[in-house]
């Protein structure tokens, strides 16, 4: 049947070196991966079975793009993560095999309005309106598993105005890239074009109109996004 509204195109991920593009499905996220960023939110670091949430597809944005400061807030905050590629899609994927799943990996940054989450934490509510805003999910282009491998170790940073805020390694996650892949597959059925930002180390903070933040992982390069005036 035709539809009575034109489709929306489907959001893309670039890929590093290529003009070839990833149709972004769903991105999905995992709450409170490193233990000290855990602790600065003021909860346990313990290894209790892993929580998600998700962003609409639409929220991709493009490394080198400026993300207008978002409404209904006075407290937008960075958190640099690494970035899962879905390539082959499954259920309750064993996590022994979870690694034959994954396409590749990107360079991220889950842009959050930290006052409206924190609210609706408190409330017991959705985090959606502090999570999956407009232009919340700033991604690099991908790389491929094939030609990066699999990012057991690494650093992991970000700056802003060229001062460093955040600063770890990506052998510090709590939930491990495989064991991410497996749980959240016991959840729900992944499909390619699945994105998965896999959590954000201490020294999340503040940004402001003019301000420019860069993340950086070792061996994915990085990811640049300038903060616009507020809309």
């Amino acid at each position: 049947m035709p539809h009575i509204f034109d489709a929306a195109p489907i959001p893309a991920l670039q890929i590093s070196g290529s003009e070839d593009t990833i149709p972004v499905r769903r991105i999905l996220c995992v709450g409170r991966n490193y233990a000290a960023h855990a602790r600065e939110m003021g909860k346990d670091p313990d290894r209790d079975p892993p929580f998600f949430f998700a962003k609409p597809a639409d929220a991709l944005v493009g490394d080198g793009e400026t993300v207008a400061y978002p409404p209904e807030t006075e407290n937008l905050h960075h958190e640099a993560e690494l970035v899962i590629v879905i390539g082959t899609g499954g259920a309750k994927i064993a996590e022994a095999n979870a690694l034959s799943h994954i396409w590749g990996y990107a360079v991220g940054n889950d842009l959050t309005r930290r006052d409206l989450q924190l609210a609706a934490r408190d409330k017991g509510r959705p985090w959606d309106m502090g999570k999956g805003f407009d232009r919340s999910a700033p991604i690099a282009p991908a790389h491929s598993a094939a030609s990066v491998s699999h990012p057991y170790t690494g650093k992991i940073a970000l700056t802003v105005n060229g001062e460093t805020r955040q600063e770890a390694d990506l052998s510090e996650l709590i939930w491990s890239v495989p064991e991410i892949v497996s749980i959240l597959s016991h959840s729900i059925t992944l499909a390619p074009g699945d994105l998965i930002m896999t959590g954000t180390p201490a020294g999340v903070g503040p940004l402001v109109p003019g301000d420019i933040c860069t993340v950086s992982i070792e061996g994915l390069g990085d990811l640049t996004t300038t903060i616009g005036a507020r809309v």
